[in-house]
């Protein structure tokens, strides 16, 4: 049990970012690796894929938050990156979505993120629903969602998807985070992991980086075992990609926890599907395997349309 392997292998899981990655933040290092173009669908594909993404800025709650649209046809595509990432995470990506399903594709980053302002006090994920929220009303896009999300932004979208019923219509979650695997077995082990990471960070030089992954860490435990009460909605597609490496490079029982909660998530409704991504990473998926992640939205747009 991940109970009983933690005390044997803590001083390598806490000397590990992977770890702390997978179950907060998910700080990835930007990927800089291209994309293969994927041949258009249709005329006006390729025409919004040629188009510059306009920059919107949104202001809630007193800060500002950068949104980087593409216009085209719903459903819209939106595009969150795991936690430490902008943007930019979906630099290739995004203008092969766009190209390949003619819609328009939202990338943007979250509070204390790439050009957003920092918010201070402790992460909490309403607050990232409501940034979402105040972001998607000012661009007019109230429906037909699907969201596109890596990581932490999983749990972003578990929340925007149960507040907010009618707005989602799919969603694919990539290597992302998901209720199922934040137990109280898991969330009781990792206590003394993240307290070592929170000492650890409070030594470093306090950057926007490490300000985020210190917000994140505020009330970790009971913060998260909110999030494993919740539940995604039967009536909205949802594909899960999995990484064939999981964050815990470090841990095969945590790795093994993290597989089975995927799995068991993707068998939980009659709209849901499972993808083992082969040869690929949590921080890399994106740019390893564009391919998967462009058919999984293609395969939840031809559900919903």
């Amino acid at each position: 049990m991940l109970g009983q392997m933690i005390p044997l292998r803590r001083e390598a899981i806490a000397l590990s970012s992977a770890v702390l990655v997978a179950v907060s933040l998910a700080a990835c290092s930007t990927q800089t690796a291209a994309s293969s173009p994927a041949p258009s669908t249709s005329a006006s594909a390729s025409a919004s894929a040629t188009s510059t993404p306009e920059i919107r800025k949104v202001t809630n709650a007193e800060h500002d938050l950068v949104f980087h649209v593409a216009d085209g046809k719903l459903p819209a595509l939106v595009l969150d990156a795991g936690g430490g990432l902008s943007s930019s995470y979906w630099k290739d990506l995004a203008p092969r979505l766009a190209k390949a399903t003619g819609s328009k594709v939202i990338t943007y980053d979250r509070a204390g993120e790439g050009e957003s302002d920092e918010v201070s006090g402790p992460w909490r994920v309403e607050n990232a629903v409501s940034d979402l929220e105040a972001g998607l009303k000012e661009l007019g896009v109230t429906k037909d969602v699907v969201l596109v999300s890596h990581s932490i932004a999983g749990e972003v979208a578990t929340n925007f998807v149960n507040k907010n019923p009618g707005w989602v219509s799919g969603a694919v979650l990539v290597d992302a985070n998901v209720p199922d695997f934040f137990t109280d077995e898991m969330l009781t082990a990792f206590e003394p992991v993240i307290e070592a990471q929170r000492t650890s960070l409070l030594a470093q030089e306090s950057t926007k980086k490490n300000r985020q992954l210190l917000a994140v860490m505020v009330d970790y435990a009971p913060v998260h075992r909110v999030f494993h009460k919740l539940s995604w909605p039967q009536d909205v597609p949802v594909t899960t990609i999995v990484a064939s490496e999981t964050p815990f490079v470090d841990s095969p029982e945590a790795a093994k926890l993290w597989r089975d909660a995927q799995a068991r998530f993707a068998q939980a409704g009659p709209n849901r599907k499972h993808v083992v991504a082969e040869n690929t990473s949590h921080e890399g998926i994106v740019t390893e395997r564009p391919d998967l992640i462009a058919a999984a939205v293609d395969d939840v747009l031809k559900t919903i349309r």
